[in-house]
């Protein structure tokens, strides 16, 4: 994936605009525009304020897999958690636990 492709996910992925992130960036809307596009870059210290703002990793960003695995569910779950601000990353994670713990005891009830 490309760092357009990505950005472009995460964007929708919140429901923001471009002319809303670029505000929040203090770069120009065409700017961002570009970069959506795929016709521009951002130098280093764009993309890693635009890694800061969407809680994600620059390699994430420019499409190099930042962890070793070949599990596309698990790039998938590691990406969504990524993109969450802490107190939804805890949010998220109890829920994980909670799916668990009623996952393992419908699984380990005796049978009748």
């Amino acid at each position: 994936m490309t760092f357009s492709t990505n950005l472009r996910a995460l964007i929708e992925e919140r429901n923001l605009t471009q002319k809303t992130i670029a505000n929040d960036l203090n770069i120009a809307p065409s700017t961002m525009g570009g970069y959506v596009q795929g016709t521009s870059e951002p130098d280093f210290e764009i993309l890693k304020r635009v890694a800061d703002y969407f809680h994600v990793s620059t390699d994430y960003l420019l499409g190099r897999p930042d962890i070793k695995t070949n599990d596309r569910i698990e790039r998938e779950l590691l990406r969504i958690f990524r993109s969450l601000t802490p107190n939804e990353q805890a949010v998220y994670l109890e829920q994980g636990k909670a799916f668990l713990k009623i996952t393992h005891a419908r699984t380990s009830r005796p049978a009748t």
